[in-house]
């Protein structure tokens, strides 16, 4: 008897050991199930195994447990009952019966009190048709708040998205994402440094540099930040630039609707057509690209360049029509006209500038100056050659003055009249219908003789160095001429002579009418810096994952196969 008291006493105290490391099963449950309702404790509601240690209990093999709503499974786990915290290893599962969310991981630690769960490599959390990609997702499932901070990926039906860090907030269906942010989907590659994605409707905004590459080339620039709706497919760009193969626009705020062609800018728009080497400026415009159709008003500019010179011109409004294949294709601009060229300035009240020909037509009272030339009728008509002033077509009041060099005005009148130019300056004048004319007959250049006054059918006036060298009438001229000391103020002077130079615009007129901010060509671009995609581990990849992360010592335990919950292999169901 004295032999057997001390086993005995060892076997109780086994006993005893066994009972607080297993519990018992069934109590568990009933206990669990009192708690349930409104209590944040951790539940065990199976396992293959459990083993009790200091401080926790180690759960092994098709773990189970629960938190209220929350289900968790897992491979294996240490339960820190006191603290109701696990930590879980291997195939880590966790659903709430309330929504749709699931995530998964290789190791997760969670807190039954905050209900926040930190999940750690190849962690995959849904919600529906949206899934995110990481190794380190922290899910406060109190807030249903999940924020990821070591890269993560986010794939939609449409969209891939990716970033170094991410807050997704699941029930406003919102993603925020921070630092090189990427956005990919078959129509377009984004990139900034913060993003915010809706899910419901799939809408994307940006702050800061946003840069956009589209599909076919295009690409949309924005300092400021952006708006895009992935699924109607329009954008919203704050100092933004539109590039495409045939265009450039640029606004302080620019809406493109991708399935209309169609861009509106707001505040310091430009539209520059690369073919015809046009450039647009305004405060408002819009532009329709499969018409090839643009408005702008609004302070308005033109640059037309040419090859060794620029014309400038300003409006109050511009409207262009340059669509491939149209027979009518042209630039218009109403009220307030000034246009400037190195060999010719003008004023008129509207202007058609015709693709097909290179023809400017001028209206109501246009005023134009070459040279020592000032010429205004009712309406004209300019043709360009090689970009080069060729010829010139005045109808109806046609007056034309040219100063010599002692500052004389010669003058010459009649209903139509065409002007010849080489090398920017006028060489020959053609009066047509009623042609009156009035010279100086100089001395040398220096000296005023006296006024040669003509009247005739046709007159054809030829120049040199803008001054008249030869002229000649048509049939039966009248004529007479005048001695200086004879002339007076009317004997000097055609009906309806005006002398206009104060209205000549000057490029201080074009630089106070806008001032153009011109485009940065190489400013910061994000796609400057090499793309670093995250790449979806494989099955294989997550196999050796999850085995490297299993210690060695769990290992050990899996294969002794300790004292084992009864039941629990023969009833795999059966809850505790």
């Amino acid at each position: 008897m004295r032999n057997l008291f001390p086993v005995l006493f060892f076997l109780l105290l086994l006993f005893s050991e066994t009972t607080f490391s297993q519990g018992n099963p069934r109590r568990d449950a009933s206990a669990s199930s009192e708690q349930s309702e409104g209590s944040n404790q951790l539940e065990i509601i199976r396992a293959d195994s459990l083993v009790g240690a200091q401080g926790f209990q180690r759960l092994y093999g098709d773990v189970k447990m629960k938190n209220q709503s929350t289900l968790i499974n897992c491979d294996s786990a240490h339960f820190y009952r006191a603290q109701n915290v696990a930590k879980l290893y291997g195939r880590v599962f966790i659903e709430n019966l309330e929504d749709s969310v699931t995530t998964r991981s290789a190791y997760a630690d969670y807190n039954g009190n905050t209900k926040l769960a930190k999940l750690r490599t190849n962690v995959v959390m849904t919600n529906g048709e949206t899934s995110l990609y990481t190794d380190y997702l922290d899910f406060d499932r109190a807030a249903n708040v999940a924020v990821y901070f070591n890269e993560g990926k986010v794939v939609d039906t449409t969209n891939v998205l990716t970033s170094v860090k991410g807050r997704y907030e699941v029930n406003l269906e919102r993603i925020t994402f921070n630092e090189e942010v990427i956005l990919v989907n078959p129509d377009y590659t984004m990139k900034t440094n913060h993003l915010v994605y809706m899910t419901i409707p799939k809408t994307a905004e940006t702050k800061g540099l946003t840069n956009l590459i589209a599909e076919d080339g295009t690409t949309l620039d924005a300092q400021r930040g952006s708006f895009y709706h992935t699924q109607t497919k329009q954008f919203r760009f704050f100092e933004g630039v539109v590039d495409t193969e045939n265009s450039r626009v640029k606004a302080d705020e620019l809406i493109y609707r991708e399935l209309d062609a169609y861009y509106e800018g707001k505040g310091r728009v430009a539209v520059l057509n690369k073919e015809r080497e046009v450039e647009i400026f305004g405060d408002v415009g819009n532009y329709w690209e499969d018409r090839g159709y643009s408005r702008v008003y609004g302070n308005a500019l033109v640059r037309k360049y040419f090859e060794k010179d620029t014309l400038f011109m300003i409006s109050d409004t511009l409207i262009s029509q340059d669509k491939e294949g149209d027979s009518l294709r042209f630039l218009k601009a109403f009220r307030s006209i000034n246009l400037i060229k190195s060999d010719l300035s003008g004023i008129a009240d509207s202007l058609v500038y015709n693709y097909a020909d290179s023809s400017i037509q001028l209206f109501n009272d246009p005023v134009i100056w070459n040279q020592r030339n000032q010429i205004s009728a009712d309406s004209m008509v300019f043709y360009l050659v090689n970009e080069e002033l060729e010829r010139a077509i005045m109808k109806e009041k046609v007056f034309s003055v040219m100063t010599d060099t002692l500052a004389n005005f010669n003058q010459m009148k009649g209903r139509k009249m065409t002007a010849f130019f080489g090398e920017g300056e006028i060489r020959q004048l053609f009066i047509e219908g009623n042609g009156e004319s009035l010279y100086y007959a100089l001395e040398g250049d220096t000296l005023n003789q006296g006024i040669n006054r003509t009247l005739s059918a046709t007159i054809r006036l030829n120049f040199q160095d803008g001054a008249v060298r030869r002229v000649n009438y048509g049939v039966k001229p009248d004529g007479r001429f005048i001695p200086i000391q004879d002339t007076d103020e009317k004997s000097t002077r055609l009906e309806g002579f005006q002398w206009r130079e104060e209205e000549k615009p000057r490029m201080e007129d074009i630089l106070a009418w806008r001032k153009v901010d011109e485009i940065d060509l190489d400013q910061k671009n994000l796609f400057d810096i090499p793309n670093v995609r995250l790449r979806m581990p494989t099955e294989e990849e997550m196999e050796k994952s999850l085995e490297k992360s299993v210690s060695s010592e769990l290992k050990s335990r899996l294969k002794k196969a300790p004292t084992k919950i009864k039941g629990a292999n023969d009833q795999r169901q059966e809850k505790f």
